[in-house]
């Protein structure tokens, strides 16, 4: 478990080495002047250690870096604040860094809950959060989070469909899902980061397609699919175009049609109406029965 720390200040340790150095250096020049070692040269001797004991537990933490702290194997803490301190010399300061970091998943191959080969790839952007988990519970938290993304990216792929095309009944697809699949996998990629004290801030699809071998076929599938919803449209549309015209010419009473001819003039406003090129009319200068 995380255990935050705040040592003596680095300033306050630096101004004792100072005042330390000087008394080395006073008394290795008063035993040189007066040749008394036994006065001078052991009081020296022990100002320059402490001094260097302190100056070797001098430890500088950069904004966003942590050091987290160990004593012969045994776990001390964690320092999070920035600036200059004075620790023991004899701990070991593991540097970790605190600030927000990305990672590119590489596009996988993997099929969907359909069966579908798809090619997927995602960005998320991680920090870490307990100092003490990234350090010691995992061997190396920046291989963790690469082999736990792509782990998570595969997951949610197999467990939705690439579109609703096949499953219909889908209420959330990979290329439709949008926020919610992007949601999906950064509540996926939380629950597996835990283990290494890691957060992540968010977590995006970047890359979305059908495998290539069968890219060509689901593109004309989806074509197809396009053309028949067109068309139901256009036969809608003709339909609710003819019967307008029915009722408007029974109406207003311009000509009267017997069944018959009703429908031949259904029948060529149909092929008018569906039709992919322009009509090209024909007049008929005799009689409308001939």
């Amino acid at each position: 478990m995380e255990k935050v720390i705040k040592p003596m200040n680095g300033y306050t340790a630096l101004f004792l080495s100072v005042i330390f150095l000087g008394i080395s250096i006073f008394c290795f020049v008063g035993c040189g002047k007066t040749g008394d070692n036994a006065i001078y040269a052991a009081p020296g001797a022990i100002a320059g250690l402490v001094c260097l004991f302190i100056w070797k537990g001098l430890l500088i933490v950069q904004p966003n870096t942590a050091r987290v702290l160990n004593l012969f194997g045994k776990y001390v803490g964690s320092l999070k604040e920035n600036g200059l301190f004075f620790v023991n010399p004899l701990y070991s300061a593991n540097r970790l860094t605190q600030r927000v970091q990305n990672l590119a998943i590489p596009t996988l191959k993997v099929n969907d809950k359909m069966g579908n080969p798809v090619e997927i790839a995602g960005v998320i952007v991680w920090q870490i959060q307990d100092t003490y988990k990234a350090a010691y519970d995992v061997a190396d938290y920046n291989a963790f989070v690469r082999m736990q993304s792509e782990a998570a990216l595969r997951t949610l792929t197999m467990g939705f469909a690439y579109d609703n095309i096949e499953d219909e009944s889908a209420v959330v697809t990979l290329r439709e899902g949008g926020a919610k699949i992007n949601e999906l996998l950064e509540k996926e990629l939380n629950e597996r980061m835990v283990t290494a004290g890691i957060i992540i801030k968010e977590a995006r699809i970047s890359h979305l397609s059908y495998a290539q071998e069968i890219a060509g076929a689901m593109l004309q599938r989806q074509q197809a699919s396009a053309i028949v919803a067109a068309r139901f449209k256009i036969v809608e549309g003709a339909v609710s175009m003819v019967e307008l015209a029915l009722d408007q010419l029974s109406k207003k009473d311009i000509v009267q049609l017997d069944e018959e001819r009703k429908a031949t003039m259904v029948s060529n406003l149909m092929v008018v109406l569906c039709g992919e090129r322009g009509a090209q009319p024909v007049l008929n200068t005799g009689s409308l029965y001939s």
